[in-house]
């Protein structure tokens, strides 16, 4: 008997488990994150490459 309660205790934590939720939250993060990154790349890239070419002809 005490293993059938034990069992239906795990069965009972594992519904109440919100691991789920967290992980998305986590990949919504990154997702933003990810998305920032790429628009500042794309903003600083044209001024970056304009920064090196000059660099480059003055070298």
């Amino acid at each position: 008997m005490y293993q059938l309660a034990a069992i239906l205790e795990s069965f009972k934590m594992r519904l109440r488990n919100d691991e789920g939720a967290t992980a998305v939250e986590y990949g919504l993060m990154v997702g933003l994150i990810a998305a920032v990154i790429v628009a500042t790349v794309v903003t600083l890239g044209g001024q970056l490459n304009t920064e090196f070419q000059k660099i480059t002809a003055q070298l």
